[in-house]
Protein backbone atom coordinates (compact mmCIF):
# COMPACT_ATOMS: atom_id res chain seq x y z
CA UNK A 1 0.00 0.00 0.00
CA UNK A 2 0.59 4.24 -0.74
CA UNK A 3 2.23 5.52 1.94
CA UNK A 4 -1.16 7.54 3.20
CA UNK A 5 0.57 11.23 2.50
CA UNK A 6 1.88 10.27 -0.85
CA UNK A 7 -2.14 8.86 -1.31
CA UNK A 8 -4.04 12.19 -0.27
CA UNK A 9 -1.21 14.17 -2.17
CA UNK A 10 -2.85 12.50 -5.73
CA UNK A 11 -6.13 12.72 -4.07
CA UNK A 12 -5.49 16.59 -3.71
CA UNK A 13 -4.12 16.93 -7.45
CA UNK A 14 -6.59 15.19 -9.14
CA UNK A 15 -9.36 17.69 -7.82
CA UNK A 16 -7.26 20.94 -8.18
CA UNK A 17 -6.65 20.01 -11.97
CA UNK A 18 -11.00 19.06 -12.15
CA UNK A 19 -11.54 22.29 -10.66
CA UNK A 20 -9.42 24.08 -13.04
CA UNK A 21 -10.21 22.34 -16.03
CA UNK A 22 -14.33 22.86 -16.32
CA UNK A 23 -15.71 24.89 -19.13
CA UNK A 24 -17.01 27.85 -18.55
CA UNK A 25 -20.82 27.60 -19.65
CA UNK A 26 -23.93 29.44 -18.59
CA UNK A 27 -26.15 26.54 -18.36
CA UNK A 28 -26.55 24.28 -15.42
CA UNK A 29 -25.97 21.02 -18.00
CA UNK A 30 -23.39 18.65 -17.03
CA UNK A 31 -22.10 16.34 -19.54
CA UNK A 32 -18.48 14.02 -20.09
CA UNK A 33 -16.75 10.56 -20.37
CA UNK A 34 -16.94 8.18 -18.23
CA UNK A 35 -14.40 5.33 -18.84
CA UNK A 36 -15.21 2.05 -18.01
CA UNK A 37 -12.14 -0.01 -17.80
CA UNK A 38 -11.03 -3.26 -16.00
CA UNK A 39 -9.59 -6.81 -16.63
CA UNK A 40 -11.58 -9.12 -19.21
CA UNK A 41 -14.89 -10.30 -17.92
CA UNK A 42 -15.51 -8.46 -14.46
CA UNK A 43 -18.78 -6.84 -16.25
CA UNK A 44 -18.29 -3.89 -17.74
CA UNK A 45 -20.24 -4.24 -20.17
CA UNK A 46 -23.20 -5.25 -18.13
CA UNK A 47 -23.08 -2.04 -16.19
CA UNK A 48 -22.86 0.06 -19.36
CA UNK A 49 -25.95 -1.51 -20.69
CA UNK A 50 -27.86 -1.54 -17.52
CA UNK A 51 -26.69 2.18 -16.65
CA UNK A 52 -28.26 3.02 -19.83
CA UNK A 53 -31.59 0.54 -19.47
CA UNK A 54 -30.69 -1.03 -22.86
CA UNK A 55 -27.74 -3.38 -24.31
CA UNK A 56 -25.03 -1.69 -26.59
CA UNK A 57 -22.74 -4.24 -25.81
CA UNK A 58 -22.81 -7.59 -26.25
CA UNK A 59 -21.72 -9.94 -22.81
CA UNK A 60 -20.44 -13.26 -22.61
CA UNK A 61 -19.40 -15.52 -19.74
CA UNK A 62 -15.99 -15.55 -21.71
CA UNK A 63 -13.17 -13.16 -22.02
CA UNK A 64 -12.67 -10.83 -25.04
CA UNK A 65 -16.21 -10.20 -25.45
CA UNK A 66 -15.61 -6.69 -26.21
CA UNK A 67 -13.13 -5.76 -28.54
CA UNK A 68 -14.01 -2.52 -29.68
CA UNK A 69 -14.36 0.83 -27.66
CA UNK A 70 -17.99 1.28 -27.90
CA UNK A 71 -19.82 4.81 -25.99
CA UNK A 72 -23.05 4.12 -24.33
CA UNK A 73 -24.53 7.94 -24.23
CA UNK A 74 -27.28 8.31 -21.25
CA UNK A 75 -28.93 11.82 -21.16
CA UNK A 76 -31.06 13.25 -19.23
CA UNK A 77 -32.90 16.30 -17.76
CA UNK A 78 -29.57 17.79 -16.95
CA UNK A 79 -26.40 16.41 -17.82
CA UNK A 80 -25.12 13.82 -20.38
CA UNK A 81 -23.06 10.77 -19.49
CA UNK A 82 -21.39 9.05 -22.10
CA UNK A 83 -20.16 5.70 -20.95
CA UNK A 84 -17.22 4.18 -22.49
CA UNK A 85 -17.13 0.40 -22.78
CA UNK A 86 -13.39 -0.72 -23.25
CA UNK A 87 -11.91 -4.24 -23.71
CA UNK A 88 -10.97 -5.87 -20.76
CA UNK A 89 -6.88 -5.49 -20.51
CA UNK A 90 -4.53 -8.13 -20.87
CA UNK A 91 -1.73 -8.81 -18.96
CA UNK A 92 -0.86 -11.39 -21.64
CA UNK A 93 -0.78 -9.92 -24.96
CA UNK A 94 0.68 -12.38 -27.40
CA UNK A 95 -0.98 -11.68 -30.61
CA UNK A 96 -1.95 -8.33 -32.45
CA UNK A 97 -5.71 -7.96 -31.24
CA UNK A 98 -4.87 -8.41 -28.25
CA UNK A 99 -2.04 -5.65 -28.37
CA UNK A 100 -4.36 -3.53 -30.00
CA UNK A 101 -7.40 -3.90 -27.35
CA UNK A 102 -4.90 -3.21 -25.04
CA UNK A 103 -3.60 0.41 -26.62
CA UNK A 104 -7.93 0.17 -26.73
CA UNK A 105 -8.89 0.00 -23.45
CA UNK A 106 -5.37 2.42 -22.31
CA UNK A 107 -6.69 5.23 -24.82
CA UNK A 108 -9.86 5.37 -22.65
CA UNK A 109 -8.10 6.83 -19.33
CA UNK A 110 -6.67 10.11 -22.03
CA UNK A 111 -10.12 12.30 -22.58
CA UNK A 112 -11.99 10.79 -19.15
CA UNK A 113 -13.41 13.19 -16.69
CA UNK A 114 -14.31 10.34 -14.52
CA UNK A 115 -13.30 6.24 -14.38
CA UNK A 116 -15.09 3.32 -13.06
CA UNK A 117 -12.77 0.95 -12.11
CA UNK A 118 -14.61 -2.16 -12.12
CA UNK A 119 -13.24 -5.50 -10.44
CA UNK A 120 -14.74 -8.95 -9.47
CA UNK A 121 -15.92 -8.53 -5.78
CA UNK A 122 -15.12 -12.53 -5.10
CA UNK A 123 -11.51 -12.25 -5.96
CA UNK A 124 -8.52 -9.90 -6.35
CA UNK A 125 -5.81 -10.85 -9.49
CA UNK A 126 -2.24 -9.80 -11.05
CA UNK A 127 -4.63 -8.34 -13.76
CA UNK A 128 -6.63 -6.42 -11.35
CA UNK A 129 -3.12 -5.05 -9.62
CA UNK A 130 -1.69 -4.43 -13.53
CA UNK A 131 -4.47 -2.02 -14.04
CA UNK A 132 -4.58 -0.16 -10.71
CA UNK A 133 -0.65 0.68 -11.53
CA UNK A 134 -1.76 2.16 -14.98
CA UNK A 135 -4.30 4.56 -12.52
CA UNK A 136 -1.42 6.07 -11.06
CA UNK A 137 -1.22 8.97 -14.07
CA UNK A 138 -4.24 10.18 -13.93
CA UNK A 139 -5.97 13.01 -13.01
CA UNK A 140 -9.14 12.59 -12.64
CA UNK A 141 -11.94 10.92 -9.61
CA UNK A 142 -12.05 7.38 -9.98
CA UNK A 143 -14.42 5.15 -8.65
CA UNK A 144 -13.58 1.57 -7.19
CA UNK A 145 -16.83 -0.59 -8.38
CA UNK A 146 -16.71 -4.22 -6.90
CA UNK A 147 -18.89 -5.76 -9.10
CA UNK A 148 -21.00 -9.48 -8.54
CA UNK A 149 -20.98 -8.89 -4.91
CA UNK A 150 -23.58 -11.63 -5.02
CA UNK A 151 -21.38 -14.31 -5.17
CA UNK A 152 -19.38 -13.19 -2.18
CA UNK A 153 -20.35 -15.46 0.48
CA UNK A 154 -20.64 -14.98 3.60
CA UNK A 155 -21.35 -11.35 2.95
CA UNK A 156 -18.79 -11.04 6.35
CA UNK A 157 -16.19 -11.31 3.79
CA UNK A 158 -17.61 -8.78 1.51
CA UNK A 159 -17.09 -5.97 4.12
CA UNK A 160 -13.72 -6.87 4.78
CA UNK A 161 -12.81 -6.80 0.69
CA UNK A 162 -14.41 -3.10 0.65
CA UNK A 163 -11.90 -2.50 3.11
CA UNK A 164 -9.31 -4.14 1.71
CA UNK A 165 -9.91 -2.14 -1.54
CA UNK A 166 -10.29 1.13 0.63
CA UNK A 167 -6.82 0.62 1.55
CA UNK A 168 -5.15 -0.02 -2.30
CA UNK A 169 -5.28 3.14 -3.49
CA UNK A 170 -7.01 6.66 -3.22
CA UNK A 171 -10.05 6.04 -4.44
CA UNK A 172 -12.95 9.13 -4.65
CA UNK A 173 -15.01 6.14 -3.34
CA UNK A 174 -15.54 2.43 -3.40
CA UNK A 175 -19.01 1.07 -3.91
CA UNK A 176 -20.17 -2.69 -4.27
CA UNK A 177 -22.38 -3.62 -6.87
CA UNK A 178 -24.25 -6.47 -8.99
CA UNK A 179 -24.75 -5.15 -12.16
CA UNK A 180 -26.74 -8.11 -13.31
CA UNK A 181 -29.26 -7.73 -10.66
CA UNK A 182 -28.86 -3.70 -10.82
CA UNK A 183 -27.95 -3.84 -7.37
CA UNK A 184 -26.69 -0.22 -6.24
CA UNK A 185 -26.93 0.90 -9.95
CA UNK A 186 -28.81 4.56 -8.90
CA UNK A 187 -26.40 6.03 -7.04
CA UNK A 188 -23.83 5.64 -9.29
CA UNK A 189 -25.80 7.85 -11.77
CA UNK A 190 -25.82 10.56 -8.47
CA UNK A 191 -22.24 10.44 -8.40
CA UNK A 192 -21.96 10.74 -12.00
CA UNK A 193 -23.96 13.74 -12.30
CA UNK A 194 -21.50 15.17 -9.23
CA UNK A 195 -18.28 14.79 -11.31
CA UNK A 196 -18.87 15.57 -14.72
CA UNK A 197 -18.11 19.35 -15.80
CA UNK A 198 -20.46 21.90 -16.83
CA UNK A 199 -20.82 21.71 -20.62
CA UNK A 200 -23.60 21.54 -22.96
CA UNK A 201 -24.43 17.79 -24.14
CA UNK A 202 -21.89 16.62 -27.27
CA UNK A 203 -24.37 14.43 -28.77
CA UNK A 204 -27.86 14.53 -30.15
CA UNK A 205 -30.84 13.52 -26.96
CA UNK A 206 -31.44 10.77 -29.15
CA UNK A 207 -28.33 9.04 -29.75
CA UNK A 208 -27.76 6.05 -27.43
CA UNK A 209 -24.87 4.51 -29.32
CA UNK A 210 -22.14 6.26 -31.50
CA UNK A 211 -22.01 2.28 -32.98
CA UNK A 212 -23.87 1.99 -36.63
CA UNK A 213 -26.54 -0.85 -36.91
CA UNK A 214 -24.36 -3.06 -38.82
CA UNK A 215 -22.23 -3.44 -36.07
CA UNK A 216 -24.97 -4.18 -33.71
CA UNK A 217 -25.78 -7.12 -35.96
CA UNK A 218 -22.38 -7.92 -36.43
CA UNK A 219 -21.73 -8.30 -32.64
CA UNK A 220 -24.72 -9.99 -31.70
CA UNK A 221 -24.19 -12.59 -34.41
CA UNK A 222 -20.56 -13.09 -32.93
CA UNK A 223 -22.49 -12.96 -29.17
CA UNK A 224 -24.34 -16.89 -30.25
CA UNK A 225 -21.44 -17.62 -31.92
CA UNK A 226 -19.17 -17.49 -28.95
CA UNK A 227 -21.84 -18.58 -26.59
CA UNK A 228 -21.85 -22.00 -28.70
CA UNK A 229 -18.21 -22.71 -28.61
CA UNK A 230 -15.98 -23.57 -26.21
CA UNK A 231 -12.41 -23.61 -25.79
CA UNK A 232 -10.17 -21.65 -28.25
CA UNK A 233 -13.01 -21.10 -30.92
CA UNK A 234 -14.57 -18.14 -29.80
CA UNK A 235 -11.76 -16.30 -29.47
CA UNK A 236 -10.74 -17.21 -33.21
CA UNK A 237 -14.02 -16.02 -34.44
CA UNK A 238 -15.27 -12.57 -35.81
CA UNK A 239 -17.88 -11.22 -37.85
CA UNK A 240 -18.19 -9.10 -41.18
CA UNK A 241 -21.35 -7.63 -42.21
CA UNK A 242 -21.62 -7.96 -46.16
CA UNK A 243 -25.50 -6.80 -46.63
CA UNK A 244 -27.56 -4.94 -44.57
CA UNK A 245 -30.58 -3.07 -45.49
CA UNK A 246 -33.66 -1.99 -44.37
CA UNK A 247 -37.61 -2.00 -46.03
CA UNK A 248 -40.85 -1.72 -45.62
CA UNK A 249 -40.44 -5.78 -45.60
CA UNK A 250 -37.63 -5.87 -42.94
CA UNK A 251 -34.00 -6.12 -42.52
CA UNK A 252 -31.61 -8.16 -44.63
CA UNK A 253 -28.08 -9.25 -43.72
CA UNK A 254 -25.71 -10.87 -45.18
CA UNK A 255 -22.80 -11.97 -42.91
CA UNK A 256 -19.25 -14.02 -42.84
CA UNK A 257 -18.17 -15.35 -40.04
CA UNK A 258 -14.27 -15.59 -40.02
CA UNK A 259 -12.45 -18.48 -38.12
CA UNK A 260 -8.19 -18.18 -38.25
CA UNK A 261 -8.06 -22.58 -38.59
CA UNK A 262 -9.20 -25.20 -41.41
CA UNK A 263 -10.77 -27.41 -38.45
CA UNK A 264 -12.69 -24.00 -36.71
CA UNK A 265 -14.94 -23.40 -39.73
CA UNK A 266 -16.21 -27.43 -39.82
CA UNK A 267 -16.74 -26.90 -35.87
CA UNK A 268 -19.00 -23.78 -36.11
CA UNK A 269 -20.52 -24.99 -39.13
CA UNK A 270 -21.52 -28.25 -37.49
CA UNK A 271 -23.10 -31.61 -38.77
CA UNK A 272 -24.53 -30.89 -42.43
CA UNK A 273 -24.98 -27.28 -41.30
CA UNK A 274 -27.00 -27.85 -38.02
CA UNK A 275 -25.05 -26.12 -35.60
CA UNK A 276 -24.47 -22.91 -37.83
CA UNK A 277 -28.45 -22.78 -38.37
CA UNK A 278 -28.74 -22.89 -34.70
CA UNK A 279 -26.55 -19.72 -34.05
CA UNK A 280 -28.27 -18.14 -36.88
CA UNK A 281 -31.80 -18.49 -35.89
CA UNK A 282 -30.76 -17.52 -32.30
CA UNK A 283 -28.92 -14.36 -33.51
CA UNK A 284 -32.26 -13.64 -35.93
CA UNK A 285 -34.74 -13.82 -33.26
CA UNK A 286 -33.09 -11.30 -30.71
CA UNK A 287 -32.76 -9.09 -34.16
CA UNK A 288 -36.41 -9.31 -34.89
CA UNK A 289 -36.94 -8.49 -31.13
CA UNK A 290 -34.46 -5.68 -31.40
CA UNK A 291 -35.88 -4.34 -35.02
CA UNK A 292 -39.50 -5.02 -34.32
CA UNK A 293 -39.71 -6.28 -37.85
CA UNK A 294 -38.64 -9.54 -39.78
CA UNK A 295 -35.44 -10.04 -40.19
CA UNK A 296 -33.72 -12.46 -43.10
CA UNK A 297 -30.19 -13.47 -41.77
CA UNK A 298 -27.48 -15.03 -44.24
CA UNK A 299 -24.48 -16.13 -42.58
CA UNK A 300 -21.55 -17.72 -43.89
CA UNK A 301 -18.12 -18.96 -42.33
CA UNK A 302 -14.82 -18.40 -44.28
CA UNK A 303 -11.26 -19.01 -42.76
CA UNK A 304 -8.82 -16.47 -43.00
CA UNK A 305 -5.12 -17.95 -41.57
CA UNK A 306 -4.33 -16.12 -38.24
CA UNK A 307 -6.03 -12.98 -38.82
CA UNK A 308 -6.02 -12.08 -35.05
CA UNK A 309 -2.57 -11.67 -35.59
CA UNK A 310 -2.22 -9.65 -38.51
CA UNK A 311 -3.36 -6.03 -38.45
CA UNK A 312 -3.02 -5.73 -42.00
CA UNK A 313 -6.51 -8.17 -41.13
CA UNK A 314 -8.10 -6.25 -38.60
CA UNK A 315 -7.98 -3.31 -40.01
CA UNK A 316 -9.94 -4.85 -43.14
CA UNK A 317 -12.32 -6.54 -40.49
CA UNK A 318 -12.98 -3.22 -39.00
CA UNK A 319 -11.06 -3.06 -35.85
CA UNK A 320 -10.29 0.52 -34.53
CA UNK A 321 -6.57 1.31 -34.82
CA UNK A 322 -5.64 3.61 -31.90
Amino acid sequence: MAPRDKTQNRKLLRQCLMSSTRPLTDSNFSCGYVAVVGRPNVGKSTLINTLLGQKVSIVTPKPQTTRHRILGVDTQENYQAIYVDTPGIHRKAGKAMNRLMNRTAANAFVDADLIFFVTDASHWTDEDQDILERLEDVCVPVISLMNKIDKVHPKSQLLEALSVMAERWAFTEVIPICARRKDNIEPLQRIVLAHLPLSEPLFPSSMITDRSQDFFVSEVIREKLMLAFRQEVPYGLTVQIERFEEDEHGVVVHAISWVEKDSQKGIVVGKGGGQLKRTGRSARLELKERFGCPVHLELWVKVKDNWPDSEKDLLQLGFDMP
